[in-house]
């Protein structure tokens, strides 16, 4: 009998072992890519459910999706890297992964993909995530993410306004809507539009320096704004605050007061994302009701703004090939094309872009929300990220927009302001 019981216990633990055996190969042979993304539950919750559902089929791994808050994803990622305990597939925006760019934090992702794979994505967008390093006279370019969604500016405006000005379509250069404001504030005492001069709110004003052939910076990183183009800029901006065709709060409120004043039927001009032009129908049914769409306001460049998400891969991954499956896997076409219209944003490959807009024209009815979707996807092919990744984009948006704000005020004359805000970026280096 003991004998017996023995040699059960003895066969047992055989198969139990065996079994364990069994799982943990079968555990070794999954691998599980850990994907982070920004402030995306629980609105797109079934969608990456799908997503990755099908991704998982015929492969020999799963996806752990971690949805982090917008501002918590600079810190969490941070910590992470640091720690090595970085997820394998990162949503981040250029800007701000360009910063661990520079610490070699990113699979370089032009080393890992093929000619015919990168060619797939509008080439602009897929520089926006390119960054040259320099150590010790010597410089590599690195590509650092892939590129996902999109969005661009577009010009929302209230037409009701327009015509009691008499004005027919709405200014598309800087030019134009200077002429257009004094008309507007002549004839109704309002304003044409709101724009902010306030130290790290929107960097709509950095961006319409390049817009008007403003280069901002040398090949060695430098000022390289103090010239005639340069001056001209901020005397653009200046003439019109110090003629009044400006909002005085356009020194000390942000983007979201100009938000309010659109709302309040104050200003005739709005430049934001097509998709807000929900929120106006739900805060101002009357002021949306007058709202049409039209392309984003530049200047002689013809360059228009886009802001891009891409996905990130660390370095430091122990699984590199299946992390850039993955990437590659979220951003093809077929499923940047449904992201896209789920959220109302801009897909970042060729053929998405092509059959975006080939499905808006050819709708026998469109919604003012999707008339300004298509507005901002015809525009993609001027588009670009008007102010390339760098270290410190903070510091030369506040010295520029600071000294701007003191030749309004007229402290300083522009060329002064111009020449100061020079040194102050050039001494932060």
């Amino acid at each position: 009998m003991v004998k017996t019981k023995f040699s059960l216990v003895i066969f047992l633990g055989l198969f139990l072992s065996v079994l364990s055996g069994c799982g943990s190969s079968s555990n070794t042979n999954t691998q599980e890519v850990e994907f982070w993304t920004m402030q995306l539950q629980p609105q797109f919750t079934q969608y990456f459910s799908s997503l990755n559902s099908n991704f998982e089929q015929d492969r020999e791994s799963t996806i752990r999706w971690v949805d982090i808050p917008w501002s918590a994803m600079e810190s969490k990622i941070l910590t992470a890297i640091s720690a090595n305990t970085a997820p394998d597939v990162v949503n981040l925006n250029p800007n701000f992964a360009s910063q661990l760019a520079t610490r070699n934090a990113w699979l370089d992702v032009d080393e890992v993909i093929s000619p015919q794979q990168k060619d797939t994505y509008l080439p602009r967008i897929w520089q926006a995530s390119s960054l040259e390093i320099c150590q010790d006279d010597s410089c590599e370019s690195t590509t650092f993410g892939i590129p996902w969604y999109l969005t661009t500016r577009v010009t929302i405006y209230n037409q009701q306004l327009l015509e009691q000005v008499g004005i027919v379509e709405p200014p598309q250069t800087y030019e134009k809507l200077a002429i257009a404001a004094k008309q507007i504030k002549a004839k109704t005492g309002k304003y044409a539009f709101f724009v902010t001069f306030v130290p790290g709110d929107s960097g709509e004003v950095l961006e319409s320096l390049v817009q008007m052939e403003v280069t901002l910076l040398d090949e060695e990183g430098k000022a390289a704004f103090n010239t005639p183009e340069g001056i001209a800029a901020f005397r653009y901006w200046v003439d019109l605050y110090q003629q009044k065709l400006l909002p005085p709060e356009v020194l000390t409120q942000g983007h979201r007061y100009g938000v309010e004043l659109y709302q309040g039927g104050e200003i005739a001009f709005l430049s934001s994302g097509a998709e807000f032009l929900e929120a106006i129908a739900t805060n101002a049914p009357t002021i949306a009701k007058v709202s049409a769409t039209a392309p984003q306001i530049t200047g002689q460049t013809g360059k228009k703004n886009v802001a891009v998400m891409n996905l990130a891969i660390p370095r430091n991954t122990d699984k590199p090939e299946e992390a850039l499956n993955y990437a590659l896997y979220v951003t093809n076409t077929e499923n940047q094309l449904a992201f896209a219209k789920a959220a109302n944003v801009l897909p970042s490959t060729k053929e998405a872009v092509e059959k975006y807009i080939q499905e808006l024209s050819t709708q026998e009815t469109i919604t003012p929300v999707e008339e300004a979707r298509k507005v901002s996807a015809m525009q993609l092919q001027d588009a670009e990220v008007l102010i390339p990744a760098m270290d410190n984009l903070q510091v030369l948006q506040k010295v520029i927009y600071e000294n701007l704000q003191a030749a309004m005020l007229e402290e300083k004359t522009v060329e002064q302001a111009v020449k100061d805000a020079a040194a102050e970026w050039d001494a932060s280096l």
